[in-house]
């Protein structure tokens, strides 16, 4: 009996740590190709190794920083070091800025610790305490009335955004809120963002966009001693962090629990004030870089496959699904692609973007240094929205595109093909990541969709976007399916032509 269990114990062991193998009867053809970037893809993958080293160790890649200058050498040595040529180039110049630690402290008319940041770029308090009390930024007819109001905020911290009524997200009102409750949740969370958008921000006549904007600065020159803000997710305990551009006074964020408290104590005068001890250093103009690799073509050295993710991020947490995912899918599929096709057709470039947060800069750069890459490109495949598997593809407005693609992804093994809703020609991307850059010229640019894993509330551009979010078994596929499309795409015979559909018609 007892070896009997221990049987059965054992088989089924093996039975759940086995990885899904594909079996001869996936695979649409015998291409031993296609076949060894699965075994090295799904096998012996490097995803989980890059990933801990770039999210933990590296950790944010904001433009201009320190870190993602590491980052970028980083990059440099890893593909030395599988033989794969790769550079730093430069194409600009960003201001640079070092983040340190922020202790936030509430200390009248209590004491506890606030869970919050400083924003990108913020300055520091020079290592030392500022206390201050605090301020809301009141409702104004106008920016004259917002002018005359500015001297009242003079030493004090300004809190410049919407206290939400409610810090649970929207499902767990939905799952256990009575009808009318929920109505009523609802109409107050529109309203509070209705007003306080159109009579409070808009009325000083300055605009917060992502961050403390126009508005950060204007309030600085009035000789605040900072501004507070809070942009929470429809999420439990997440909230965005983006930048500011004030150079003396700190911005801050504060979740969306201890900024409502901030807010109520401020609102109802009784006596908040909070200690800031903020570590930071602005650093003037640096220099900005993308990082490409390239494994040249033999056949077709001046024609291009391309892989492209931007390798910047927001620096609130670790940047890792958002792009770190993307960057390790494209270092990872280089490293594959270097042992199974040494010599491709056609040249193999890589691009780690800079600066996609603040525009697809250093992509669009890109395009314009390189018009060589540009009239030789057959192909770009771009990763930018999480985690998950790929699951969507369009051809970006090219029907020669789609023919291509289709052809392409015929030949995936059958649990990659099954997963991945094929859009046909299809429209070019919205311009929301480094694919646009070169989709709004015509060319080839086709971006690699993800499955949501709720990206959009918990890691994009949050403070939890760190290594644990990670889905290494959707990553490795991602990294495999790319290499495989890379591969298709620098062997295929035929060159994708221009032509775009007329989306008018």
């Amino acid at each position: 009996m007892m070896r009997q269990l221990t049987r059965a114990v054992a088989a089924a062991a093996v039975l759940f740590a086995a990885p899904a193998r594909a079996t001869a009867q996936t695979f649409p053809t015998d291409d031993p190709v296609i076949r060894r970037i699965y075994a090295l893809g799904m096998d012996s993958s490097q995803t989980m190794r890059l990933s801990q080293v770039l999210f933990d160790s590296i950790g944010p890649r904001l433009i201009g920083s320190a870190s993602i200058k590491r980052g970028n050498d980083w990059l440099l040595k890893t593909y030395a070091s599988w033989g794969i040529e790769a550079k730093n180039e430069q194409f600009g110049t960003w201001r640079g800025c070092r983040r340190g630690y922020s202790h936030i402290d509430l200390v009248e008319p209590r004491v506890r610790s606030l869970e919050g940041t400083m924003l990108g770029c913020s300055p520091g308090t020079n290592r030392k305490d500022l206390t201050a009390s605090t301020i809301i930024l009141p409702r104004f007819a106008d920016s004259s009335e917002f002018v005359r109001w500015l001297p009242t905020a003079r030493g004090k911290l300004v809190l410049v955004s919407a206290a939400q009524p409610t810090c649970r997200p929207r499902e767990d009102w939905q799952a256990n809120a009575t009808p009318e409750s929920k109505v009523r949740m609802d109409s107050l969370r529109a309203q509070v963002q209705r007003e306080w958008g159109g009579r409070n921000v808009r009325g000083t006549g300055y605009s917060l966009a992502i961050g403390t904007g126009e508005l950060g600065v204007r309030l600085e020159e009035g000789g605040v001693a900072g501004v507070v803000t809070s942009r929470p997710k429809d999420a439990w305990g997440t909230y965005e962090i983006f930048s500011t551009y004030n150079k003396r006074a700190p911005a801050i964020a504060l979740s969306c629990e201890d900024y409502g408290l901030l807010f109520r104590l401020t609102e109802n005068n009784q006596g908040p004030k909070l200690r800031l001890n903020l570590d930071a250093e602005l650093l003037g103009e640096r220099p900005a870089f993308n990082t490409v690799a390239m494994i040249k073509g033999t056949e077709k050295p001046d024609e291009y496959v391309m892989l492209s993710a931007h390798f910047d991020s927001w620096d609130g947490s670790s940047g890792a699904t958002d792009n770190g995912t993307g960057s390790v899918t494209m270092l990872e599929a280089m490293r594959i692609l270097k042992q199974v096709l040494p010599q491709p057709k056609r040249t193999i470039l890589v691009g780690h973007w800079a600066g996609e947060e603040e525009g697809i800069v250093g992509s669009k750069a890109f395009t314009e240094d390189h018009p060589e890459v540009l009239k030789g490109l057959q192909a770009l495949f771009n990763q930018d929205n999480g985690t998950g598997r790929i699951v969507r593809m369009g051809a970006a407005g090219l029907p020669n595109g789609a023919e291509h693609i289709s052809a392409w992804l015929a030949r995936l093994p059958a649990e990659f093909k099954s997963q991945i809703n094929f859009g046909g020609a299809g429209f070019p991307s919205g311009g929301g990541s480094d694919d646009f850059a070169f989709a709004c010229s015509g060319l080839p640019a086709f971006g690699l969709g993800a499955l949501g894993w709720n990206y959009g509330n918990y890691t994009w551009h949050t403070n939890r976007d760190t290594y644990d979010k990670v889905v290494f078994d959707d990553l490795k596929s991602n990294a495999t399916v790319t290499a495989m499309l890379a591969y298709l795409a620098s062997e295929d015979p035929v060159m994708i032509t221009r032509e775009r559909v007329d989306l008018a018609a």
